[in-house]
C-alpha cells in the first residue's frame, strides 16, 4: 500500500508543479496520460520561448542508435526535446538524429507515475504492496540484508542481474559503474555471461571465426552489388547504427538490389528491399543448406578460397582424427546422414518455393561483391547456435570476405570512438552464471552446476543466489521467459532472500523487489554516451534540471551504502563525478587527436569521427599467414573439432546443420498448437523502455500480427481481442490482421509490460508469459522467439 502522505520540500514542490503546469498548458490542459495533440503543442510552445536555453542531452538506451537530443530549458524545466541539427548533413558529417523514441523522452522525465521516494515491500512478493519510508531506512536495510546474506552464503550468492536500462560512461547497468564497484570493495558478486540480444549468435561464432564480431560496416552498403539481410530490420531496431538505413538509401541510389529473408514483411522490407522472401521462423539453417546445395552441384562455388581459408568443408580439408562423412560438403550431399540437401528438402521445412531457393543461390553465387547479413532475431530460437552459424557458408563458399562490398554473414563491423569509463574494479568472484540461467540458479541453489546449467569458473554453486541486486532492469520479470513460473518463483523468499530494485518507474520487475529505491534520470545528472558504426560517436549530456522528487542517482546511493558497510575508504577515490567524466574524455583525447576539450565538448555535447569503411577479415584474406584467425586452426572452420569433441552430435553439431526443435513447424505440439509465435522489436520501445509512454502508444498500439488467413479460420477480424495461449500461460490483446507475416505465424511484439490479473492472464500483450525457460544446448542461451501457441477470440 503506497503512503498517501507523501511530502517534498516547497522548492521541489513548486519546480515540479512548474514542470507539470507547464505540461498542462503545452498540451492543451491535457494530463501527461494523454498523448492527443501533445506533441505538436509541446513544439509550439518551445518556438515561443525564445529566451530557453538549449542544452545538449544524450539518449542512452539500449537500441543500435544512441543518438543526441537537445532541451530546451527554461527556470528548470524542460520545456520540448529536438534532436542533432548542427553542420551539414552529408555523407561526411551524418547528423545524429533521434527517432520518435527519443522526441519522447520529456514524457519519462515528467511522467506522473516516476518512483518518487524509497518503499519496502509488505506483504508477499508480487503487485501492490508497498509502504513508503525514508531514505535512512532504506539503505540501512539494503546494507543490513547485504551483510547478512554475504556473512551467511558468501559473496557468490550476490547476483548483479542482466540490466541494460541504464547505459553511461558513469552509470552503467550492464555490468560496471558504482553497482559493481561497491560489490567488488565487498569481495565480489556473482557475474553472468551472455545476453538477450544476442546470446547465441556471440557464442557460437567465434568456434568459427576465432571471435564474436567481425563483420564489414554499413557504410560499404552501397559498395555491394547485393544485399541479401537474414531477418535484419534497421529500419524499426537501428541495430546496424543510427544511420544504418542511410546506407542502405544510398545503395539502394547505386543500383544495389537487397533481399530480405523474414517471416515478417518488416519496415526494412516495406522501404528498401526488390524482394522478401518469407520464410518459416526456425528454420533458417535449412535454408542456407538448400541454397548451399544448389551453388555446390552447380559448380558455382569458389573452391579455391574454401581450400585457402577453411577447413571442414570438404573431405580433403579436415581436422586429424576426424572419420570421413563428417565434413560440411558430405552433409549437403547427404553422406553424413542420407538425405541430400535438395531445393526440394529444403522448402518442405521452410516454406519457400523450390524455385525461389534456385533463384537466390545462383543470385548470391553470380553477385560479385555480395553483402550477407544476420540480424539477431534469427539466432533467439531454440537452435539459434546453427542458425547463427549456417549464414557465413553462403559468404565462405562464394568468396564473399575480406573484399570491400563483401561481408562474411555476420553482424555488422564498426568504428567507434574509444572513451574511458568510470572504474569499477576487478570482481575476485570468477564464477558466472548464463544471464538467461538465473532463475535456474536460484531454483536449484547448491545444484546448479556446469553440467546442468552452464556455470562458468566453478563445478557448481555454493547455495544459489540470495541478493538480487536489479539497477536500471526489466529482466527479472519481463524481459525473462515464462513470467507465470518467474514470478511463482520470486515469491519463495526462502530461496531469493532479497531483491533490490533501482529505476525510475514501477516495473513488473520493481513489483517483485523487496527494497526500491527511485534513480534520477540522465536528465538530472551528466554522463557521457558512445556508439559505434562506420562512423564513431560520442555524446555529452548536461544535466537538465535538478533530481525531481526524492529521486538520487546510483553513485549517491552506492557512496551511503559503502559507508554503512565500512568500505567508503575502498569505494570512494575522493572524486567528483566531473572529475571522472574529466578522466573518460582524456583517453578519447589521447586515442582521438581532434576530440576537443572537455569544456567544448560538453557544450557542444557530440563528437563524430569520419565515416570508415570496415572490411571485415581483410588483412586475413590478404595474408592469412601473418594475420591467422584466433580459432585452432588459424583459419575459418567450418567444421570444428572442438564441437565435434563435445560427443552431442543431434543437438551440438560439428558443421552448421539445421538441427530440428521441439515447437518448430514440424513439433510434436503442433496439433495443439498450431501456430508459431515470435516476437519482433518494435519501434515504439526500446525492449520494455518507453512502453509506458503514451505518444508511444498512438504512434504503434500493442497488437498481435496474425495473417488473414489464420484469422479467418479462427473467425477473428482486425482489431479484435483475443487470446493467446500455451502450456505456459495466456495474453489477452488486441489483433492486427495482415499480409505482412506469413500463414502459420504470429508475431506479438516483445517489450510490453507484464500486466497479470486475477487469474495470471496477462492483459498487456507481454511475450515471455508464453516463452520457455528451457535453455539453447550450446550457449545456454533464451530461445524466446521460439513458441508454439494457439490463438482465439477471446
Amino acid at each position: 500500500m503506497v503512503n498517501k502522505d507523501f511530502k517534498v520540500s516547497r522548492r521541489s514542490f513548486l519546480k515540479w508543479s512548474a514542470a507539470v503546469a507547464g505540461s498542462s498548458t503545452l498540451v492543451g490542459c491535457m494530463p501527461l496520460t494523454s498523448g492527443a495533440g501533445a506533441e505538436p503543442a509541446v513544439a509550439q510552445a518551445g518556438n515561443r520561448h525564445l529566451d530557453a536555453e538549449i542544452k545538449p542531452s544524450i539518449c542512452w538506451h539500449n537500441c543500435g542508435g544512441r543518438c543526441q537530443i537537445k532541451a530546451q530549458v527554461k527556470d528548470g524545466v524542460v520545456l520540448s526535446f529536438v534532436t542533432d541539427n548542427e553542420g551539414p548533413d552529408t555523407p561526411d558529417n551524418l547528423q545524429a538524429r533521434a527517432c520518435l523514441k527519443g522526441r519522447s523522452q520529456r514524457q519519462r522525465l515528467y511522467h506522473p507515475d516516476r518512483l518518487k521516494y524509497p518503499m519496502k515491500r509488505v506483504g508477499e512478493r508480487g503487485p501492490g504492496q508497498w509502504e513508503k519510508i525514508s531514505w535512512e531506512e532504506a539503505l540501512d536495510t539494503t546494507a543490513s540484508e547485504l551483510k547478512r546474506i554475504i556473512n551467511q552464503y558468501g559473496n557468490e550468492s550476490v547476483y548483479f542481474i542482466y540490466a541494460s536500462g541504464v547505459g553511461g560512461a558513469f552509470n552503467q547497468s550492464y555490468v560496471g559503474g558504482a553497482s559493481a564497484r561497491l560489490l567488488n570493495a565487498l569481495g565480489g558478486y556473482l557475474s553472468f555471461y551472455g545476453n538477450y540480444s544476442q546470446a547465441n549468435y556471440m557464442y557460437a561464432i567465434p568456434y568459427m571465426f576465432g571471435a564474436g564480431y567481425g563483420g564489414s560496416s554499413p557504410t560499404s552498403f552501397s559498395d555491394a552489388q547485393l544485399i541479401v539481410m537474414f531477418g535484419d530490420n534497421p529500419a524499426s531496431t537501428r541495430v546496424g547504427g543510427l544511420n544504418s538505413t542511410y546506407y542502405l538509401k544510398l545503395a539502394k541510389e547505386n543500383g544495389t538490389k537487397v533481399i530480405v529473408i523474414d517471416p515478417r514483411h518488416s519496415d526494412t522490407v516495406g522501404t528498401f528491399a526488390d524482394q522478401w522472401i518469407p520464410i518459416r521462423p526456425t528454420t533458417d539453417a535449412a535454408l542456407v543448406a538448400g541454397l548451399a546445395y544448389v551453388i555446390l552441384t552447380e559448380e558455382l562455388h569458389d573452391q579455391a578460397f574454401l581450400d585457402k581459408y577453411c577447413i571442414g568443408f570438404d573431405e580433403e580439408h579436415m581436422p586429424e582424427g576426424v572419420p570421413a562423412g563428417n565434413s560440411y560438403k558430405s552433409y549437403l550431399l547427404g553422406v553424413s546422414d542420407g538425405q541430400p540437401k535438395t531445393p526440394q528438402w529444403a522448402s518442405e521445412i521452410t516454406g519457400v518455393p523450390v524455385e525461389t531457393i534456385i533463384q537466390l543461390a545462383r543470385e548470391i553465387a553470380g553477385a560479385k561483391p555480395c553483402f550477407i547479413l544476420q540480424g539477431r532475431g534469427m539466432q533467439r530460437h531454440a537452435n539459434g547456435e546453427f542458425q547463427a552459424l549456417s549464414v557465413p557458408l553462403l559468404a565462405l563458399m562464394t568468396g564473399n570476405m575480406g573484399k570491400l562490398g563483401a561481408n562474411p554473414g555476420m553482424y555488422e563491423g564498426f568504428t567507434s570512438v574509444k572513451m574511458g569509463a568510470y572504474p569499477a574494479g576487478t570482481n575476485p568472484i570468477q564464477t558466472k552464471v548464463s544471464f538467461f540461467m538465473f532463475t535456474d540458479a536460484i531454483e536449484k541453489g547448491g545444484n546448479h552446476t556446469k553440467e546442468n546449467g552452464g556455470l562458468q569458473g566453478a563445478d557448481r554453486l555454493q547455495h544459489g543466489i540470495k541478493f538480487i541486486w536489479n539497477y536500471g532492469g526489466n529482466a527479472l520479470i519481463n524481459q525473462h521467459s515464462d513470467t507465470g513460473r518467474t514470478t511463482e518463483l520470486l515469491k519463495d523468499t526462502s530461496k531469493c532472500e532479497f531483491i533490490l530494485g533501482i529505476e525510475n518507474f514501477m516495473t513488473p520487475s520493481m513489483e517483485y523487489a523487496d527494497i526500491i529505491l527511485p534513480d534520477i534520470t540522465q536528465f538530472e545528472q551528466e554522463d557521457i554516451v558512445t556508439r559505434a558504426l562506420g562512423q564513431g560517436l560520442a555524446l555529452y549530456g548536461q544535466k537538465l534540471v535538478d533530481p525531481l522528487y526524492e529521486c538520487k542517482g546510483v553513485y549517491e546511493i552506492c557512496t551511503e551504502l559503502a559507508k554503512r558497510l565500512g568500505v567508503l575508504d575502498k569505494f570512494d577515490e575522493g572524486k567528483s563525478q566531473e572529475q571522472y567524466l574529466r578522466e573518460c574524455v582524456a583517453v578519447a583525447q589521447a586515442a582521438h587527436p581532434d576530440f576537443p576539450s572537455f569544456e567544448a565538448f560538453r557544450e557542444k555535447g557530440i563528437y563524430k569521427t569520419k565515416p570508415k569503411k570496415v572490411i571485415a577479415y581483410q588483412a586475413f584474406v590478404e595474408d592469412p599467414e601473418k594475420n591467422p584467425l584466433q580459432t585452432p586452426s588459424g583459419k575459418v572452420e567450418i567444421f570444428s573439432k572442438t564441437l565435434y569433441d563435445m560427443n552431442n552430435p543431434e543437438r551440438i553439431p560439428a558443421v552448421p546443420k539445421y538441427v530440428a526443435v521441439a515447437e518448430g513447424p514440424k513439433g510434436a505440439l503442433k496439433e495443439k498448437y498450431p501456430l508459431q509465435c515470435i516476437g519482433h522489436h518494435s519501434k515504439r520501445r526500446v525492449h520494455s523502455t518507453f512502453d509506458n509512454l503514451p505518444w508511444m502508444e498512438e504512434a504503434e498500439p500493442q497488437k498481435l500480427w496474425l495473417n488473414p488467413q489464420d484469422a479467418a479460420a479462427r473467425g477473428i477480424e482486425d482489431d479484435d481481442t483475443v487470446k493467446i495461449f500455451n502450456d505456459r500461460g495466456t495474453v489477452k490483446v488486441k489483433v492486427k490482421v495482415t499480409p505482412r507475416l506469413i500463414p502459420g505465424v504470429c508475431s506479438l511484439p516483445q517489450g510490453a509490460w507484464y500486466t497479470p490479473d486475477a487469474q495470471g492472464v496477462d492483459t498487456r500483450g507481454c511475450i515471455n508469459t508464453l516463452t520457455t525457460w528451457e535453455p539453447t544446448a550450446l550457449a545456454w542461451g533464451n530461445p524466446q522467439h521460439t513458441n508454439l501457441v494457439q490463438v482465439e477470440k477471446a
